[in-house]
């Protein structure tokens, strides 16, 4: 899991490193975007690298007849997930955001509980696997259930595995004006956004290639190794 607040600008890349030089290496990326309140738009960058054991992981039920939850934002089962970066907007406790990776085994069944807020807005994504059933309503692989946030619905794989996303947060509530990799509120603020871009790259390219990875300089990469977490002034390669 990476957590990336862009803000005022960062250059990024996302990489991964053969496991197995000889065989495929199978990869399944999601990028989720959340946006930031206008106060928080040109907040200094900042990038965390959060390892499979960092993650708060719970199972419900026996293994072979369970559900298993990976929260990397919104507290599960009483218990919070390490921290957002601090400006992010799952940082405000008041947006009660939450991002769940939830693995059933074939006909395991698990409650999923309430929202915090009755203004959340919640969507289950079911990404892989044979389906489940929301209340005994089916819900097809790679689909998607806007879910009533002050609800607690039985989910169910009945009909075998199946792996899905909780995605939810209270709304902003502001304008939103997106172009290609820049979200502002407004459409002089996207060209502001690309000027300082095409300026210096958001405060200068201090290397000597163009090239995302090269060097072994630790500041620039986040390793399995001694360094876990890397927040360089204005860039951040991801490795």
């Amino acid at each position: 899991m990476q957590w990336l607040t862009a803000g005022r600008g960062i250059v990024h890349s996302e990489m991964f490193p053969l496991l197995d030089t000889a065989a495929p290496n199978p990869a399944e990326l999601f990028q989720i975007w959340l946006n930031l309140p206008a106060r928080s738009k040109l907040v200094d960058p900042y990038f965390t690298m959060l390892w499979s054991e960092d993650l708060l992981c719970r199972r419900f039920g026996a293994r072979g007849d369970s559900v298993v939850v990976t929260a990397i934002a919104g507290a599960l089962d009483g218990t919070e997930p390490p921290a957002p970066p601090p400006n992010s907007w799952a940082a405000d406790p008041d947006a009660d955001v939450a991002f769940w990776h939830l693995e059933f085994d074939a006909g395991a069944r698990w409650q999923l509980p309430p929202a915090a807020a009755s203004t959340t807005r919640r969507t289950l994504y079911c990404f892989a696997g044979s389906g489940i059933e929301i209340d005994g309503n089916a819900l097809a692989s790679r689909t998607a259930a806007v879910l009533e946030p002050n609800a607690a619905p039985w989910l169910a794989a009945a009909s075998g595995p199946a792996e899905c996303l909780l995605l939810q947060g209270r709304p902003i509530g502001e304008p939103v004006a997106q172009y290609g990799p820049f979200v502002m509120n407004t459409r002089a603020e996207i060209e502001t956004a690309f000027d300082d871009y095409r300026t210096d790259g958001f405060g200068g390219w201090p290397w000597p290639a163009d090239d995302p990875v090269h060097g072994d300089d630790p500041t620039r990469f986040a390793n399995r190794g001694s360094v876990r977490e890397v927040r360089g002034p204005r860039h951040a390669v991801d490795v």
